[in-house]
C-alpha cells in the first residue's frame, strides 16, 4: 500500500496543485505586478513603479483606517479571547444546559457580516436615538464601539468552542494534585490550565487578530466609513480607492494598498504566533 501511494502520489497531487496555482499563485503575482501599474483592466497595465506606494502612503485616508484598524483591533482582540476563555471555564463545569449554551452562544457566528451590520445598525440607532445621540454614520466613537460590540458578538462563541476543547484536554489528575497541595482556583487556572491551553490561545489570538484586522463587510454594512471616513478600516479604505474613486491611477493605488494590506497582516500574524508558540506546553 505505501508503495503504491508513493508511485501515484503525483497524479492525486496534480489536480489540487493546479487548482492552486491557478486560483491563487497566479492571481498574487499578478496583482502584485499591477500593484506597479497604471491601469483600468488587466489587459492595459502601463508600468508607472514605485508611485503608486508613494501615493498609498501618502493618501492621509489610508493613514487614518490604518490607525483605526490598529486601534480597533487590539481592543476587540482582547476582548474576545478574555470574553470567550471566561465562558468556556464556566461552560466546563458540568453546569446543567451546557450544550445549550454553547450552542446559543456559537450561533451568531453563523450569521453573516452584512446581514450583522444591518442588523446592529438598527439596534445601536435605536438606542442612540433614545439618548439623543447622533446616528452611527454622524458619530465616530458610536461607530468604533458599535464595530467591537458587533465583533465580539460574532466571534466570542466560536473562541469559545477552541477554549472548550483546549481545557477539556487539561488532565484532571494535575489539577487534583494541584488541589492536594494547595493550590486555590485562581492558582491552579494561571499555572495549570492556562499554560496547557497555550495551543489553543496561539489559534484563537490568529483567528481574532487576523479577522479583526481583516474586517471588511461589518464595517461596510455598520457604518460604511462614515463620518468622513472617521470609521473606515483598511480593507474598506482599499475597496473604496480601488471601485469609487475615477480615474487609471487609483486602481493601481488601491492595488498598492492591498499589497500593503497583505504585508501587515503576515507580519503582525508571524509576530503574534512567534510569541504564544514559544509559551506552549507539551502535554
Amino acid at each position: 500500500m505505501e508503495k503504491t501511494l508513493k508511485k501515484y502520489f503525483p497524479l492525486f497531487v496534480l489536480p489540487t496543485l493546479a487548482a492552486f496555482i491557478i486560483g491563487f499563485i497566479v492571481p498574487f503575482a499578478e496583482g502584485i505586478y499591477l500593484s506597479f501599474c497604471k491601469f483600468t483592466t488587466v489587459g492595459n497595465a502601463s508600468w508607472v513603479g514605485v508611485s503608486n506606494y508613494v501615493k498609498a502612503f501618502s493618501d492621509a485616508t489610508f493613514r487614518s483606517a490604518f490607525w483605526f484598524t490598529l486601534g480597533f483591533t487590539a481592543v476587540s482582540t482582547i476582548l474576545i479571547n478574555v470574553l470567550a476563555f471566561a465562558i468556556a471555564l464556566l461552560l466546563t463545569r458540568g453546569i446543567k444546559g451546557t450544550n445549550v449554551f454553547r450552542t446559543v452562544f456559537f450561533m451568531p457566528n453563523l450569521i453573516g457580516g452584512i446581514v450583522l451590520g444591518y442588523i446592529w445598525q438598527i439596534l445601536i440607532n435605536c438606542v442612540l436615538s433614545l439618548v439623543k445621540q447622533p446616528l452611527l454614520q454622524l458619530n465616530t466613537a458610536a461607530g468604533y464601539w458599535g464595530l467591537i460590540i458587533l465583533m465580539c458578538w460574532q466571534q466570542v462563541g466560536y473562541m469559545m468552542i477552541i477554549y472548550i476543547a483546549g481545557l477539556q484536554n487539561v488532565p484532571g489528575d494535575l489539577i487534583e494534585a494541584a488541589q492536594i497541595d494547595g493550590a486555590n482556583p485562581w492558582q491552579a487556572l494561571v499555572r495549570i490550565k492556562l499554560p496547557m491551553v497555550m495551543s489553543s490561545v496561539t489559534i484563537c489570538l490568529f483567528l481574532s487578530l487576523t479577522n479583526s484586522f481583516k474586517l471588511f463587510d461589518q464595517n461596510l454594512s455598520l457604518t460604511g466609513g462614515e463620518p468622513n471616513h472617521a470609521s473606515e478600516m483598511l480593507a474598506l479604505n482599499i475597496y473604496n480607492t480601488f471601485y469609487t474613486r475615477s480615474g487609471p491611477q487609483w486602481k493601481g493605488i488601491g492595488q498598492a494598498k492591498a499589497v500593503i494590506f497583505f504585508v501587515l497582516v503576515v507580519a503582525i500574524a508571524l509576530v503574534q504566533l512567534r510569541a504564544t508558540r514559544s509559551r506552549e506546553v507539551q502535554q
